[in-house]
């Protein structure tokens, strides 16, 4: 090889990524209105996030990226969580997490910047991003889910534990959510009579907590998925 043709080589790839770089800036350009919902932003969500801004969520969080990393990301707060969940956590966020190993101070927000920071979350979670956050990611879910499971050896209460959802927020043995207590440290504190009560009526023994009932499963299976958990934290 000549010293024309290494040339010829450099520029032509050089030009060819210079091209391709170029052509996908301006395609991602062209959809920002599309991915990110542009036309729901209105006063309500630029209000929530002067508001968000105001209050320093990002000391301890992150969203779209930016911020801290000691708190949960907040980019699908609102899908995993749902409008009443988020409203709780901003309410009475010491009443959510008073059984938990997570504490939230209280920023003692008003009814309207509750509001608006809801509308925020709700239009943040909808943006396209390319199934990020990782941990929020629906197939990081399920293959969480299905490790952890397949681990249990497939026990009747670990099928419920994968059947009902439980690791969408909370974790076992390391894998799946990060919204809500590891599954380890509530069967520590707790044994496996108050879990299956707990499982009926969730608001019952821990006001505000955000947690959906299962009153759908029979009293064994809430008590199994109770003995299921109490026995992953003796054998943490």
């Amino acid at each position: 090889m000549n010293d024309r043709i290494a040339r010829w080589i450099f520029w032509a790839g050089t030009l060819t990524s210079l091209g391709l770089f170029l052509a996908l800036t301006v395609d991602s350009h062209t959809r920002f209105a599309a991915l990110t919902n542009a036309d729901q932003i209105d006063d309500h969500v630029v209000a929530g996030k002067r508001a968000f801004e105001r209050h320093n969520c990002n000391d301890c969080h992150t969203i779209l990226g930016f911020g801290a990393y000691y708190a949960p990301d907040l980019t699908r707060a609102w899908t995993r969580l749902g409008e009443t969940g988020v409203r709780r956590r901003l309410e009475h966020p010491d009443v959510v997490f008073a059984d938990s190993f997570r504490k939230m101070p209280r920023a003692r927000l008003t009814a309207d910047e509750i509001d608006q920071m809801t509308a925020y979350l709700r239009w943040v979670s909808e943006i396209d991003n390319n199934d990020w956050p990782p941990q929020d990611s629906t197939r990081r879910g399920k293959s969480s889910t299905a490790r952890v499971v397949s681990g249990a050896a497939l026990t009747p209460a670990a099928a419920l534990v994968n059947q009902e959802g439980c690791l969408a927020c909370h974790s076992l043995r390391g894998a799946g959510g990060t919204t809500a207590p590891r599954l380890e440290w509530t069967g520590a504190q707790r044994d496996a009579d108050w879990i299956a009560a707990f499982l009926a009526d969730p608001e019952a023994h821990a006001k505000g907590t955000g947690m959906p009932a299962y009153p759908h499963l029979a009293p064994e299976q809430r008590l199994s998925v109770g003995h299921f958990i109490v026995a992953a934290a003796a054998t943490r």
